[in-house]
């Protein structure tokens, strides 16, 4: 039965990616970084996060396009361009002492990694720009567990065998479980900024951040909390042992010569 309601989020969604399309070929996407930084508030390294600017719109904001571009191929063409920015700017740094040690996380969508040349795709982008493999960190999402487990498992084990960091994005979020856990090869857990936001008000969100760290802590993770805003979230959260952070406490997300100042400033 025909649905006018329907009909007309199928028709938005296709204007939406006709879009998207126009915005790549016009290049209308940015790439801001949000510094992460350890217990003492010195900058370890940056989030790359990418932005769409439509020229009518103004800053469009991810969650309204990011979905539509993983119904398409869209995302596998964005997606590589992030790594091959992120991999560009890490080149860059290594070239500078005062800012070598810093490391790029890079979001990766299940649609990307389940891509059969993923794999071969980070390498390339690795190999071209000459960086430190463990300077860069993909950050997975949990909707990998979701299926497919043991295909994932071994892409993410060839991954690691090159010196790629791994960390698992949002956890707590979706689909973990422990017994799929044990056999990741990560290198960190990233606790969502839900748990965060209510984590001095609500004891439940307390008492899972509490728990995410001591399993990172317990299985030999890093562990780094996005979305801390307040000087007494992040207290909370060093005290129970994560001592790595990101959020508007520390800085927003920057444009590029942006987070030069930012990092200059605190030089």
């Amino acid at each position: 039965f025909f649905d006018p309601q329907m009909q007309a989020v199928a028709t938005a969604n296709a204007a939406l990616a006709a879009d998207l399309r126009q915005a790549w070929r016009e290049g209308q996407f940015v790439v801001d970084y949000q510094p992460q930084v350890d217990a003492g508030g010195r900058m370890t390294g940056v989030e790359a996060l990418l932005r769409w600017n439509h020229p009518q719109r103004g800053r469009v904001p991810p969650d309204q396009f990011i979905p539509t571009a993983e119904e398409t191929t869209l995302i596998l063409t964005l997606g590589r361009w992030v790594l091959d920015q992120a991999c560009e700017q890490l080149a860059q740094w290594a070239r500078r002492p005062e800012r070598a040690h810093l490391s790029i996380a890079v979001n990766v969508s299940a649609r990307q990694f389940r891509h059969p040349e993923f794999v071969d795709g980070v390498m390339d982008a690795i190999a071209r720009s000459g960086i430190e493999p463990n300077k860069l960190k993909l950050e997975l999402t949990e909707t990998l567990l979701a299926d497919g487990i043991d295909i994932t498992v071994a892409k993410m084990g060839n991954l690691k065998k090159m010196g790629v960091a791994l960390s698992l994005d949002d956890f707590g979020m979706g689909y973990s479980s422990l017994s799929y856990l044990k056999r990741l090869p990560l290198d960190q857990l990233k606790i969502d900024r839900e748990f965060v936001k209510d984590v001095l008000t609500d004891a439940n969100d307390a008492a899972i951040a509490r728990t995410i760290i001591g399993l990172a802590n317990s299985l030999d993770l890093e562990v780094i909390a996005e979305g801390v805003e307040t000087e007494a979230q992040r207290d909370f959260l060093l005290a129970q042992g994560c001592a790595a952070f990101q959020g508007y406490l520390f800085s927003k997300p920057l444009s590029l010569g942006e987070l030069e100042a930012y990092a200059d400033a605190r030089a």
